[in-house]
């Protein structure tokens, strides 16, 4: 690379150039008017989410096959989970980690966090997503720092799901390793996100809908989004999210993005959402909006959890999907047993201690996962669809010299 492309390189990764990209108007703040009065773009979106027959559906699975092997070849990445903690300041109707919700908790110490890791990377693991309730006690500050330090030696691609923070915060998990953020708003529709959150600072929608803008000012090279299908109109949430996604192409260009569309599982509090035909995410329709958002975004990342069933995952590999988690756990400790030691209960966020009669094995997990197959066996399904399961694809040493 040549010094003119040095300079270009450096700038793509310097905080101050992207806090520059960045106007004083925000997403939020045109979110109204953006769904409103769309772009072409999102006009063509809109179209392509319309009720169609089948032969339309099938065509829109070819073109998106096509797409996505002509932008990603036949490359799947994996990435694994990693839970640090399940406690948690807000009151969220749908997460099984909810302030409220008399489960079993447990924070990680930093040794078996390693401990986790180093579990995921002898499956094969290179790329981890570390997750963790919303508690300012237990999640305290330096703790997310002192887990990337421990890792970043071990995992060369380190992404973080966290509660939302200022910009010099993320600039704080940038200079210590941390490469990737995945912050889903959960529903688009204000209405909806203030009756399911009624305690704690999640509560805040426009603060949560800027934190993607925040986190490329402060400068993470990978951001993902997403809305948790099942709390609003299924539609409506897809056309928020690319009118989201639209929106941070062209204002935070020097990051790439992910997109994902998880949808409802089982968790403790058991939260029943209104049975509105048009508020669930059936399968088809899944298959009609990954191929819509591949056909209107063909080079942004498409994630697929084990939230969803094997043979369903498996016949969306190939439509365009191109990071998938496997062999996942949704509880601290959840690979090894680790944090089995300090279960306790919560009380308004505040620690009870087990009665002595009390007596369990593990924390409890935010959600069910649905695909419980192990690591080796997602790869060799992989493999069989022609696809090369990707462990690793970035490494710091890459900036080393830049």
């Amino acid at each position: 690379m040549d010094a003119s492309g040095n300079a270009i390189f450096r700038k793509a990764f310097d905080k101050k150039a992207r806090k520059e990209d960045l106007s004083d108007v925000s997403f939020a703040s045109q979110f109204e008017t953006l769904m409103e009065d769309p772009t072409p773009l999102m006009r063509r979106f809109r179209k392509l989410l319309d009720p169609c027959p089948d032969r339309q559906l099938e065509s829109m699975a070819r073109q998106s096959q096509t797409l996505t092997r002509r932008h990603f070849g036949k490359t799947m990445r994996l990435f694994a989970p990693l839970y640090l903690s399940n406690e948690c300041v807000n009151n969220c109707q749908y997460c099984g980690f909810s302030r409220d919700n008399p489960i079993l908790r447990t924070t990680l110490t930093v040794p078996q966090v390693v401990a986790e890791a180093k579990h995921l990377y002898d499956l094969g693991f290179r790329n981890i997503l570390l997750v963790a309730g919303e508690h300012p006690k237990f999640v305290s500050d330096g703790y997310l720092q002192e887990c990337i330090d421990a890792l970043k030696t071990l995992i060369p691609t380190i992404g973080i799901e966290v509660g939302p923070m200022e910009d010099d915060k993320y600039g704080e998990l940038v200079d210590h390793g941390a490469e990737g953020l995945i912050v889903y708003q959960e529903t688009y529709h204000q209405k909806t996100y203030e009756v399911l959150h009624t305690a704690g600072p999640k509560k805040k929608f426009h603060w949560r809908l800027d934190c993607p803008e925040r986190a490329y000012a402060g400068g993470f090279r990978r951001i993902g989004i997403g809305a948790l299908f099942g709390l609003a109109n299924w539609r409506f949430e897809a056309i928020a999210l690319a009118t989201h996604l639209d929106y941070l192409l062209r204002h935070c260009w020097k990051a790439s993005f992910t997109i994902a569309f998880p949808r409802m599982r089982p968790h403790a509090g058991n939260y029943q959402y209104t049975p509105d035909p048009e508020l669930s995410l059936d399968d088809r329709s899944l298959v009609q909006l990954l191929t819509a958002f591949r056909m209107c975004f063909p080079q942004v990342g498409i994630v697929l959890s084990t939230r969803e069933p094997a043979d369903l995952r498996d016949s969306l590999f190939s439509l365009g999907v191109t990071h998938i988690s496997a062999g996942s756990q949704t509880d601290p400790g959840g690979y090894t047993g680790a944090g089995t030691d300090d279960l306790h209960l919560t009380l308004k966020g505040r620690r009870v201690e087990l009665e002595e009669e009390q007596t369990c094995s593990r924390a409890t997990g935010q959600f069910e996962i649905d695909d419980k197959r192990p690591v080796d066996e997602i790869a060799r399904i992989l493999k069989n669809q022609g696809f090369d399961p990707v462990w690793k694809d970035w490494d710091p040493a890459i900036l080393a010299n830049s």
